[in-house]
């Protein structure tokens, strides 16, 4: 029975991929596509194949016989998209396996492993994804602690034997310039003797682990580590590095602003503040000055606002204040006094001497009708305002609309029901203040000779490890020694478990890889989750 399915779904993925790669100018008319969809509803039922049995029948209910309609490539991809979808997950993987595995969220806790050993990280990333978790992994010791600084992962695990720069670096520098954040670190190593523990446990490490790895401990430890860091969250009011109030203690008190006006009528302000440039802040004069910038911009706000405001990290370099009985021009005057005074303090690194300035955002709440996400929404849109506009400035746009910043996404594979159902994911995907320009492409050198793989903006390049004519990896190769390869963000889709593909693949710079095969919903997430992050 097995082989008269695989040969089913072989015929349709034909049709599906012939069909995807009609000219422009081409269709298909109403008698065609009923003959298709009437075939394979019968033989599915045959086959005990329910669910494209009732997704055919789905379909047929849309079409008369003898009608007129006709379908172009475009309308094929929405109209057929269930049965693209169902193709391809059915050609990898098992029924029982895509219904059974749970599907991680954006918001599940984030993992990273830093190990040469690739084996291991190929491991310990499918064992830990099998939680639910979102893990990123590197071998590359000076790319991963960058990557730590700017994923901010929720724990991190760490070898001991490194080439260029071994654990105990990595952990001490993470140390010296995180020591107030609580994210548990746990150090894995052959290297199991008492001094190595102890020394591990004395720089900051909150466990240690010998290898070879007892997995099963493994695990319950990397569970316990993770529920100790939600429960810290969740206590904690106090932003540990900045010592202002914190994003949870944002989001419980906001609503008592609202509460209040509803009862009293007397308005408030609400404001997001921005950092400008602090990327490079941190990549010319290291993260502990970077630090030291934050901790001094929100001592300093909070000593040039009334008693009566309120200020709170929000995340990063973003700030929020809200301005009790404030109207929008009061806190636009404030801001813009504010951004004047920090932008003239001098920062000092080694005798290189550097000011910043910071952005920020306005809304007022004057109708009881607002919601905290609404005004949230609202203040973070005149933020952004703020930053298109020229950075250093306050805005207050309050409903208005303009163009978001464009972000170039382009997805290059050989499969078309793969660059379809990636396709359809993405555009679904809303990123705050950016508009995706997604285009595909079918191997690597219609992307390379494209305009948009040489152009100086932001780009998130999903990249297939395997194709025809150029390897995924020499596509990656290639973008990475281009002028603007600093501009890329590059996802690996290997559909081989080869610990040199992977290996090279993080070696030349890619920030993540997804092993085929994979659920098109679970890799929307972990898309968003990057594009998130790394914007």
């Amino acid at each position: 029975m097995e082989k008269y399915k695989n040969s089913l779904f072989g015929n349709i993925k034909n049709k599906l991929s012939d069909w995807l790669e009609l000219d422009e100018a081409e269709t298909i008319p109403a008698q065609e596509m009923f003959r298709f969809l009437h075939s394979i509803k019968g033989t599915a039922g045959t086959l005990k194949l329910f669910e494209l049995m009732a997704i055919t029948e789905r379909l047929l209910d849309g079409i008369d016989e003898g009608g007129e309609m006709v379908w172009n490539r475009s309308d094929l991809r929405n109209f057929l998209f269930e049965l693209i979808e169902l193709t391809y997950e059915y050609e990898h993987f098992d029924e029982v396996e895509i219904k059974g595995k749970s599907i991680r969220d954006s918001h599940a806790p984030l993992i990273q492993i830093i190990d040469d050993d690739i084996s291991m990280l190929i491991l310990l990333k499918d064992l830990l994804e099998d939680k639910g978790w979102m893990v990123i992994t590197n071998a590359d010791p000076v790319k991963a602690t960058n990557q730590y600084f700017e994923m901010q992962p929720d724990c991190l695990i760490l070898d001991i034997q490194l080439p260029a720069k071994d654990g105990f670096q990595i952990l001490q520098e993470i140390h010296l310039h995180n020591e107030k954040y609580f994210i548990p670190k746990i150090m894995i190593s052959i290297q199991n003797d008492k001094h190595s523990r102890i020394k591990a446990f004395k720089m900051g490490a909150d466990d240690f682990i010998g290898k070879p790895i007892d997995i099963e401990e493994f695990i319950v430890k990397i569970e316990r580590h993770i529920h100790r860091k939600k429960l810290f969250d969740q206590s904690v009011l106090i932003d540990e590095l900045t010592q202002v109030y914190n994003r949870r203690f944002l989001e419980d008190t906001l609503p008592r602003y609202f509460n209040d006006y509803k009862r009293s009528g007397r308005h408030f302000s609400l404001s997001i503040i921005d950092l400008d440039h602090f990327k490079k802040v941190n990549d010319l004069y290291g993260h502990s000055m970077g630090d030291l910038v934050l901790v001094e911009f929100a001592q300093f706000i909070k000593s040039n606002i009334r008693s009566s405001d309120l200020i709170c990290r929000y995340g990063g370099e973003e700030f929020v204040i809200v301005f009790p009985d404030t109207s929008n021009e009061e806190a636009k005057h404030k801001l813009t006094g504010l951004i004047k005074d920090f932008s003239a303090k001098q920062f000092d690194q080694d005798g290189h001497k550097f000011s910043i300035t910071f952005s920020a955002g306005v809304f007022t709440v004057e109708n009881e009708n607002v919601t905290p996400k609404e005004a949230f929404e609202e203040a973070d849109t005149s933020l952004y305002e703020a930053k298109r506009s020229g950075r250093g400035r306050v805005e207050s746009v309050q409903k208005a609309s303009f163009n978001k910043k464009s972000l170039n996404v382009s997805v290059v594979d050989d499969d078309i029901i793969i660059r379809t159902v990636l396709t359809k994911a993405l555009h679904s995907l809303q990123i705050p203040h950016f508009d995706l320009n997604i285009a595909v492409y079918e191997d690597g050198p219609s992307f390379l000779n494209s305009d948009r793989a040489k152009e100086d903006v932001g780009h998130f390049l999903i990249l297939d490890g395997v194709m025809p004519i150029m390897d995924g990896i020499e596509v990656l190769q290639k973008v990475k020694q281009g002028s603007n390869a600093e501009f890329f963000t590059v996802l690996m889709l290997t559909g081989r478990k080869s610990k040199d593909d992977i290996a090279n693949a993080l070696k030349l710079g890619a920030d993540d890889y997804v092993t085929k095969p994979f659920s098109i919903v679970e890799l929307r997430t972990r898309i968003e989750r990057l594009l998130t992050k790394l914007i």
